[in-house]
């Protein structure tokens, strides 16, 4: 791949062409927003002139309800050889294009499994992708020549193709991205007008529950107004474990002692398909979850700190798999809690120790 048009210049859109300019690609930015663009541009991310002939490859980093009408009018002006979209949404716009009767051989969609918080060029970086997987739906009817620069272009992002139906996709996603937001948002919710006594309480285990909700509500509206079925679906099969979960918990505020068994024995049901449901969750790198050891360790809130402990961790010969920060309400201190190997634990605990810094069990 030589040349690439990338429209859309958002988080994604300009975080791709970051990615392609580093490894030698001339990129096109086009945006609807002519300043956006500039401002991608500005970042390294391409240039703002429009190519002078088709391009190798079309990136349509649009929203998924407007993904239909970029392919179509960039496919009407023969701007490129092949195209692809990184939407979060993948059979609604494929069967739009098909609606309107157009030649899908050029075309594949694509999704990138990252993104930030934020949104905009200014979030965007080249190494957004890197380890994370990005799914290509691929049908009978794919030219081997778009699929091949598709591959390309997840290679120069240094992401990890996963080839799946569209359907499937979207389905997969409502499960593991939509649906969580949401519960996310809902979680976040009860915050709003709670009080400010109770607000100070929060700990890392709120922070981890609501971080997702703090995503541009826009974007998220586009989002699920593409995939609504599933995420639907989902949140009911949510709704009814919520019920059920209400009532156990209504019954362990009973008197009689059999209805507070019952309860415990529900709660304790629920605990439970939680558990085998997060070791399912992945672990580094896309491998089976392991088990690691925690060394927590005490720090000031001042520069200069985490590199400071990094370093001393990597004297001593361990490599950290893993960090967590828990600030400290009211204190300008934190624990850093160090996920290594279990047998490297005691030794790292020990290393610590003898170089000053407070460990905490």
């Amino acid at each position: 791949m030589r040349t690439a048009l990338v429209i859309g210049t958002g988080l994604i859109g300009t975080s791709a062409a970051l990615a392609l300019s580093r490894r030698g690609v001339t990129v096109h930015l086009a945006d609807h927003d002519p300043e956006q663009a500039r401002t991608a541009a500005a970042l390294g991310a391409g240039t703002c002139e429009a190519p002078e002939g088709p391009v190798d490859l079309a990136v349509v980093a649009a929203p998924p309800a407007l993904v239909a009408d970029v392919l179509a009018d960039a496919m009407a002006a023969g701007a490129a050889r092949g195209y692809i979209d990184v939407a979060s949404v993948k059979g609604g716009p494929r069967r739009e294009l098909e609606e309107r009767g157009l030649d899908l051989s050029a075309y594949l969609g694509t999704h990138p499994m990252s993104g930030r918080e934020r949104s905009g060029p200014l979030a965007a970086t080249a190494d957004l992708f890197e380890g994370r997987p990005w799914v290509l739906t691929p049908t009978r009817d794919t030219d081997t020549e778009v699929l091949n620069l598709a591959l390309e272009l997840v290679s120069h992002c240094r992401a990890v193709p996963v080839v799946m139906d569209a359907d499937a996709h979207d389905r997969a996603v409502a499960l593991v991205s939509h649906m969580p937001h949401l519960v996310s948002s809902l979680v976040a919710a009860r915050l709003e007008h709670a009080e400010e006594a109770a607000v100070r309480l929060c700990g890392q285990g709120i922070r981890d529950v609501t971080r997702i909700a703090a995503s541009d509500p826009r974007m998220w509206i586009d989002i699920l107004s593409a995939n609504p079925g599933p995420v639907a679906d989902l949140l009911t099969d949510v709704a009814a474990d919520l019920e059920e979960t209400v009532r156990a918990l209504r019954a362990l505020q009973s008197a009689d002692a059999d209805k507070r068994q019952e309860g415990g024995g529900g709660i304790a049901e629920v605990l439970r398909r939680g558990n085998a449901g997060q070791v399912r969750v992945p672990g580094k790198h896309g491998s089976a979850p392991r088990a690691y050891q925690t060394v927590a360790v005490l720090i000031d809130d001042q520069p200069g700190q985490l590199a400071r402990i990094f370093a001393d961790a990597g004297r001593a010969g361990v490599n950290i798999e893993d960090v967590r920060i828990e600030h400290a309400t009211g204190q300008q201190a934190g624990l850093v809690q160090l996920l290594v190997e279990p047998k490297a634990a005691a030794g790292l605990t020990k290393a610590l120790e003898e170089l000053g810094w407070a460990i905490r069990q």
